[in-house]
């Protein structure tokens, strides 16, 4: 049976240490649990990420759209992806991340009439490209289904932290690349299941919107590891987008962060951008436009309205002008 090759760094080993710490905090707290509409926002940021990795341009906004059944108007085949991605999300805790069958059945929800294999290993070579570079050739095709078998098999009898494992599985997919087209969101998708089956608390935390933000650390994580045939460069990089996915949860009560908060004064979308910031503004004290995009997706008008009407109520005060401008928690 094959078994992957990685390195497991002092590094590594530290920010295991350190998420650990930071998921005992947030099950401490209980908020967590309890806020599901939280954990919906964080689910449609998953998914919205997710697929903007691959170049989906549809916003949060669009996303939570077309999951509630709303009109969006958009490529046929971007608001197709959209649907795919959020069945292949909704039976997550269904699946076993150690059985070929599922992992197969998460592809056919994922790439549903998208892809003419949808829910089948490719029969055929497929490369990835930059322009008319390749960058990395997936395994000889007539070999994929004894390769993932392999994994899988290594992923369940191992005894390795499922914080490195699943993380070493990701990679595994990505190089092997066993279907013709998903894989980068599959390999996603199927770190979230392992890491779920830890805790369920990663079934609704958006590590992917971490990845999505430092895109290109994810893509020369994932080259610097197939040159060296060691996975030890994407662990260490994935540890560090889980545990920045962490730090940007709050792990108190929004009204204990903000303590003269008073939601009367909030609309529905009002609060659940506060609770997309939330996490980040407790970490820190401060946030900037800029970043505020980030974690939510919207656009720098509905930013600055937003965050001006936090101001207004005495929220947040702001400092700064123009591009030095920070709005801080007004206590």
């Amino acid at each position: 049976m094959d078994v992957p090759v990685y390195t497991i760094s002092s590094r590594a080993i530290d920010l295991v240490a350190r998420i650990a710490e930071k998921v005992g905090e947030l099950k401490g707290s209980g908020e967590y649990s309890r806020n599901l509409r939280l954990r919906k926002i964080n689910r449609l940021r998953s998914i919205q990420s997710s697929l903007a990795i691959e170049n989906n341009t549809l916003t949060l906004d669009q996303v939570t759209d077309i999951i509630e059944g709303r009109q969006v108007l958009g490529l046929p085949y971007e608001i197709q992806e959209v649907k795919n991605a959020y069945q292949a999300y909704k039976h997550l805790l269904e699946y076993d991340p150690f059985n070929v069958k599922d992992f197969l059945k998460a592809h056919q929800f994922m790439t549903a009439q998208l892809v003419k294999e949808a829910g089948h290993f490719r029969s055929q070579g497929v490369g990835v490209f930059d322009g008319t570079k390749l960058v990395h050739a997936g395994a000889g095709y007539q070999f994929v289904p004894q390769l993932m078998s392999d994994l899988l098999t290594w992923a369940k009898k191992t005894d390795i932290h499922p914080l490195l494992k699943s993380s070493i599985v990701h990679f595994e997919i990505e190089f092997i690349h066993p279907f013709i087209d998903g894989n980068g969101r599959i390999g996603r998708l199927w770190q979230t299941l392992m890491l779920s089956k830890w805790n369920e608390l990663f079934a609704w935390l958006p590590v992917e919107t971490v990845v999505f933000e430092n895109q290109q650390g994810y893509y020369d994580a994932l080259a610097i590891s197939q040159k060296a045939g060691d996975s030890e460069s994407f662990i260490e990089f994935m540890l560090n987008a889980i545990l920045q996915a962490l730090e940007e949860l709050p792990a108190r009560k929004i009204t204990d962060i903000f303590t003269n908060i008073n939601t009367d004064k909030l609309t529905k979308t009002e609060l659940e951008f506060l609770e997309q910031i939330a996490g980040y503004l407790d970490k820190n004290g401060e946030i900037t436009n800029y970043r505020a995009q980030l974690l939510t997706n919207k656009s720098d008008v509905s930013v600055k309205k937003y965050l001006a009407k936090f101001v207004e109520i005495g929220l947040l005060k702001v400092e700064g002008k123009n591009k030095g401008r920070k709005y801080l928690i007004g206590r």
